[in-house]
């Protein structure tokens, strides 16, 4: 699969091809196709529901609307839900600008995982531009802290994150994972991770409206004391993995990839958007630059 190298890229990509997918959304449970196409540098990723006249939603900080379960987008009253799968495969994969028609209000799930995202773009192929790819590089420590939950960003050489999760199910408990993120660790470790829940909160899940499209074939379901889907699990720490998936995904929505370490604790999709937030309103913690100018500076700082 011919992805950026690991170090990062000097220049933007897009795919190289049309490729689409089809599947049901995890919360509506509504059918929805979806197309990504190739799209030009500096365009970044943007969102068109074909089923609304081609209205456009750019994955932008500045465009989330709700949080709980699922990061949804929604410009100018138009919604699109559970966006966070796509936009993690798209940033850690080194996809910068792809234009994504969807036909319904919610990304399809498919199977619960980022992987089918992944093989997608595999198919299309990704193809590199002339422009030249901006960093956003972490110049010092923002945190984002509540009843015991927390997360943070702060200064590093690459785009690193140390993840940790506390879930009181005997097959869970306490996990963490700490790696740097690069293409060919993402397609090996966290791609297949998939979205999550126990049998003791479905009920619940249901009266709030969520969970209309979920099923064994999308989702990990925790019983009491086993595993309900027949396969298990794909990691021994899944639920872990899977919100490490999801962190990034959030975090894509800077518009600009990452180099800084990112820690967090038992934090969700509102608190990682708490954080981009807090990112974008302090513009004395970050510089925006491209890759040689990172290792220029670097090499200046250590001379």
């Amino acid at each position: 699969m011919a992805f950026p190298d690991d170090s990062g890229s000097l220049f933007e990509h897009t795919i190289g091809e049309p490729v689409e997918t089809s599947g049901v959304g995890l919360h509506s449970g509504v059918p929805v196709r979806l197309r990504m196409l190739p799209s030009a540098a500096g365009r970044g990723v943007v969102f068109v529901r074909t089923d609304l006249r081609g209205f456009q939603i750019r994955a932008s900080w500045r465009h989330v609307a709700k949080v709980a379960y699922a990061t949804s987008l929604m410009r100018q009253g138009v919604l699109l839900s559970t966006t966070e799968h796509l936009l993690s495969v798209l940033r850690a994969l080194g996809v910068d600008n792809v234009r994504i028609e969807v036909d319904n209000l919610e990304i399809p799930i498919l199977d619960g995982s980022a992987l089918p995202f992944a093989e997608m773009i595999r198919r299309a192929g990704v193809r590199r531009q002339r422009r030249r790819r901006r960093y956003m590089s972490v110049r010092k420590r923002i945190e984002v802290a509540e009843d015991g939950k927390s997360i943070s960003i702060e200064p590093s050489d690459a785009f690193r994150i140390a993840c940790e999760t506390l879930y009181p199910h005997p097959l869970v408990g306490r996990q963490r994972l700490d790696m740097t993120i690069t293409p060919r660790l993402y397609l090996d470790e966290i791609a297949a991770a998939r979205t999550f829940g126990f049998e003791r909160d479905l009920d619940a899940m249901r009266d709030m409206g969520l969970i209309r499209g979920a099923s064994l074939e999308n989702a990990v379901c925790f019983g009491n004391g086993r595993v309900l889907n027949e396969e298990g699990l794909r990691f021994a720490d899944e639920p872990c993995r899977h919100k490490l998936l999801d962190l990034i995904g959030d975090l894509a929505l800077l518009g600009l990839p990452v180099v800084g370490r990112v820690v967090a604790t038992r934090a969700g999709h509102a608190m990682h958007v708490a954080l981009v937030d807090r990112i974008m309103k302090d513009p004395e913690s970050f510089r925006i630059m491209t890759l040689d100018q990172i290792e220029s500076s670097r090499s200046a700082s250590l001379a």
